[in-house]
């Protein structure tokens, strides 16, 4: 199967259903707003975002071209799905703050749980290969939104679960966080590796979690006991 319809394939679900969990979570809670938009829904122009997902990735990829003659990384995102935290509430009992922070977890959650109904899909020996590359993708997917930095889930995450003070000073980070990943995790190691400087913290990180993550889906999933 060619390398990039692959790739796109086992990437679109991911991200429609690691958004869809967002705002289904966020609907449970009594916050209608995604209900509203017309973001419940699998269609996947809807969660199309003319920068996050058209725009950027382009614009990475001409960019690495240009300076390197290929691609080392891309990077993107689906249209975020609008939440009203205010309206978050449980029995009537609001708190926006920690009900933020189970709606965010709800889209790795959601990741994690594709990567395991993938396993068990592999029983059936249909679509090996697209079903193994489907797995990394949402393990890589999952994990890289658990990075504890707003507006990241797990930015979400912890500020819903640290002490006040702590959690108004990591949501005060929200508005160059992802400037902030984007220089980190991609850029900067592109830009140094150039002078031979080794900088990957995302990779290094993925390098010894992700073996572990797949290992484990495959023992769970009943795979030769995940050798």
């Amino acid at each position: 199967m060619n390398g990039l319809l692959l790739f796109l394939l086992a990437l679109a679900p991911a991200i429609i259903l690691h958004e869809l969990a967002h705002g289904y979570v966020a609907h449970l809670l009594g916050d209608e707003t995604a209900k509203n938009a017309g973001r419940l829904t699998l269609n996947p122009l809807k969660h199309v975002d003319p920068f996050g997902s058209v725009a950027l990735p382009l614009l990475l990829a001409f960019a690495q071209i240009a300076t390197i003659g290929h691609v080392e990384f891309l990077y993107g995102w689906a249209k975020p799905v609008p939440i009203n935290p205010l309206n978050l509430n449980v029995n009537g009992r609001y708190d926006p703050r920690r009900l933020m922070g189970v709606v965010g977890i709800a889209g790795p959650a959601m990741n994690f749980a594709l990567a395991l109904a993938a396993g068990f899909a592999l029983h059936g020996g249909v679509a090996l290969e697209y079903l193994v590359y489907f797995i990394e993708i949402n393990l890589v997917l999952g994990l890289f939104n658990l990075i504890p930095l707003p507006p990241m889930d797990g930015g979400r995450v912890a500020v819903g679960i640290l002490p006040l003070p702590l959690a108004k000073r990591l949501a005060g980070t929200e508005r160059y966080g992802i400037l902030l990943v984007l220089l980190v995790l991609f850029v900067l190691p592109v830009a140094l590796g150039q002078f031979g400087i080794a900088f990957d913290p995302f990779r290094a990180a993925m390098d010894k979690i992700l073996p572990w993550a797949e290992h484990l889906v495959l023992v769970l999933t009943g795979n030769d006991g995940g050798s």
